[in-house]
């Protein structure tokens, strides 16, 4: 025998595994074989506790997708609530002339107790019942389901541009992105779900109509018929049962709607369960308790009202307005007195003699805030901005091949209190104001509508954009923007700034920390290089060059390579830039266009090439000599072929001699920043070639 197979088998027993299974047999036992009294009890009782336990896990569920299997719950509830149906409805009519208790203790007490033996009450509560949760509850919340469906799925293409966008700007990883990725089609799922599960709601309300009828008229039918009770007494049994019934069945099913409508009409992720977020919102202005409290008192003093009651509430209106007041000033006060404090907490003027410890460093890179930005930087109030910072720098370091300097972040009371400024080495490079308490929204280029704020414009790259209210980003989604909230801006402006400063960031102590690093694997290359081939001078001014026009210098085995080669014909910087960049030039067309075969290019006509040569070999690299009306026209008819391949869908790359392009490149780099200058050298062997368009002398 088999003993492992039969050992996994048994362990099985105890995993929750088993659970879906242990209710699908359940449910059909309840269908199939009549239930004990006792054996009903307990399955009513639980039907009640686990609808209970439903409604509260909901109440404390911070967002929906923390419960995402709430609506396979929904109908594993249905499905039991209707199987006990089946199986009360069984014994009530087989055993329900022997008294009210046949049926079971729970179905007695409710049909007595809770409406005290009259069957009138009974059909009034129950209707009451019904109409509370099949037209107002059920209703709403399958319609909420509905529109929150069709509305996630339309906001799905703005939330992967968003996430893209952040992916992009180093604050995700590559992990992070695909996590969040699943959690919008998982929201996706999970309201297309709802919609469907409201539904099952619905039909179990209609339901509980239709088997309350159907035990009456077949409850009295056996009682008169086969048990020869007069009508009175048939009714006074079997219409008690069949209410009792109905409202034990009825009243879990209420508590399932409105846990169903508490899910879907939940508003955003605050991090708030929807008590605390009812209570921080209904009670958040106190001019609405103040109000009330008058209104109230004054119904108080109104002769033949209830004015004890009238005028208490008045009061505990009116001193929860005066706390929730009192509350609010105080922490407005701590607000505005926090730049104050800053500057009393000043260190005292110091007397000693000054030395060069008084002579601060200029920082790499600074990050300045006013002081009502101070919460995006400060862990300690939930700012992820210093986290967001991290991540761009390491994004950054990775691509492009040296450790980028950590960023002093510092308040600045000189500054407006929304602005914030980056700075490099001392000088302002960008600065600019944003909304801290409101979210900005991209155009990225193509949007549905129009959105309600303040008109600005994304700080990083220029774009049109609105500063619009939290609970508008869903709305400004679906029309197709990109929505970012204020630490993704900063963090985002200054990655872009970062990647377009690369080459002033990398000095000699960087070059040492990646010559050190690649003298661990190959030190006989390094060592050959410098000193002995170029000075240390020399090999920083070439990966400038590379940083500058955007190359990677991730590939320093490559690069040392190249420079030891061609070091022994020559020293000048450029020409050497020029040897290493078409050694590296399966990985500059990598960046550029990726793993397409064919590469789209403009091109210069043969008589203008051959004129710029001549004029740079007679003026010299700075490029004197080319007329001002030929350089006005060659960069308009630049322009225009960058914008018709733009329009296409692809990217700009002007093809050219290896001896003219570091000129075109500086000619362009300012004038035209999305244009690609490449020589006929660095296009690999591999690599197509497609000229869409040659620029001519001419225009």
């Amino acid at each position: 025998m088999d003993f492992t197979k039969l050992k996994a088998a048994l362990g099985v027993l105890g995993k929750a595994e088993l659970g879906a299974p242990l209710v699908i047999v359940m449910v059909l036992s309840m269908l199939i074989i009549p239930l004990p009294a006792f054996v009903l009890d307990l399955f009513f009782t639980f039907n009640i506790a686990f609808s209970l336990i439903i409604l509260l896990v909901v109440v404390y569920t911070l967002k929906p997708l923390e419960f995402a299997s709430f609506p396979t719950v929904i109908l594993l509830a249905t499905i039991l609530r209707l199987a006990l149906n089946v199986a009360s409805t069984r014994v009530v009519l087989m055993e329900g002339h022997k008294g009210g208790d046949a049926a079971g203790k729970v179905i007695e007490a409710f049909g007595a107790f809770v409406i005290g033996g009259n069957f009138a009450v009974g059909l009034v509560v129950f209707a009451i019942l019904v109409i509370i949760n099949f037209m107002v509850v059920t209703k709403g919340a399958g319609r909420i389901a509905e529109v929150g469906a069709r509305f996630t799925l339309d906001a799905m293409p703005g939330k992967q541009m968003a996430i893209d966008a952040d992916l992009n700007a180093g604050l995700l990883t590559q992990d992070e992105a695909r996590e969040r990725r699943a959690e919008v089609a998982t929201e996706a799922d999970f309201y297309g779900s709802m919609d469907g599960a409201s539904k099952f709601v619905r039909g179990d309300a209609i339901a509980g109509i239709i088997i309350l009828f159907v035990n009456m008229i077949g409850g009295l039918a056996i009682g008169v018929l086969q048990h020869d009770l007069s009508f009175a007494e048939a009714g006074k049994i079997y219409v008690l049962l069949s209410i009792g019934d109905g409202l034990v069945a009825q009243i879990p099913s209420l508590l399932l709607s409105v846990a169903s409508a508490l899910v879907v009409t939940k508003v955003g992720s605050t991090g708030e369960n929807i008590g605390q977020q009812v209570t921080a919102q209904l009670f958040a202005n106190p001019k609405a308790l103040t109000v009330t409290a008058a209104v109230v008192g004054a119904l108080g003093i109104i002769p033949g009202m209830p004015n004890l009651v009238f005028i208490l509430l008045a009061g505990a209106l009116a001193g929860a307005a005066y706390l929730i007041e009192k509350k609010q000033k105080d922490a407005e006060l701590v607000t505005l007195d926090y730049p104050q404090e800053m500057t009393q907490n000043l260190p005292p003027p110091e007397t000693k003699e000054l030395g060069w410890d008084d002579v601060m460093p200029v920082d790499v890179v600074g990050l300045e805030v006013g002081y009502r930005l101070i919460p995006l930087v400060d862990k300690n109030q939930g700012g992820q901005l210093m986290v967001r910072i991290k991540g761009v720098r390491k994004k950054l370091s990775q691509e492009l091949g040296f450790l980028i300097p950590s960023v002093h972040i510092r308040d600045n009371l000189d500054l407006s209190p929304t602005a914030y400024r980056i700075s490099l080495m001392g000088v302002t490079v960008g600065e600019a104001e944003i909304m801290p308490d409101m979210e900005m929204a991209i155009n990225p280029g193509r949007v549905f509508g129009t959105l309600k704020g303040r008109e600005c414009r994304d700080p990083a790259f220029g774009l049109d954009a609105v500063w619009i209210e939290p609970n508008q980003k869903d709305h400004a989604q679906t029309l197709g923007y990109t929505v970012v909230d204020p630490g993704t801006v900063v963090a985002t402006h200054l990655s872009h700034l970062l990647q377009s400063h690369a080459h002033e960031l990398f000095g000699y102590e960087e070059a040492h920390k990646i010559l050190d690093n690649l003298a661990k694997s190959a030190p006989k290359l390094v060592e050959d290089l410098v000193p002995k081939t170029l000075p240390l001078g020399v090999v920083v001014k070439v990966l400038q060059n590379l940083l500058q026009e955007h190359v990677p210098i991730r590939d320093m085995r490559s690069i040392v390579e190249t420079l030891a080669e061609y070091g022994l014909r020559s020293q000048d910087p450029d020409i050497l830039t020029s040897a290493v960049r078409s050694a590296l030039g399966r990985l500059i067309i990598h960046e550029i266009s990726g793993m397409q075969d064919e590469l789209p290019v403009i091109t210069l006509d043969h008589e203008l090439e051959q004129l710029l040569h001549k004029s740079l070999q007679t003026a010299g690299e700075s490029g004197v000599g080319i007329e001002p009306g030929l350089a006005e026209q060659m960069h308009t008819s630049l322009q225009e072929s960058m914008q018709k391949m733009e329009m296409e869908g692809q990217t700009a790359v002007l093809l050219v001699s290896s001896y003219i392009r570091p000129w075109l490149s500086r000619f362009v780099r300012h004038s035209i920043p999305g244009l690609h200058v490449l020589a006929y050298n660095e296009i690999p062997a591999d690599r197509q070639i497609k000229v869409v368009s040659t620029v001519g002398r001419r225009t």
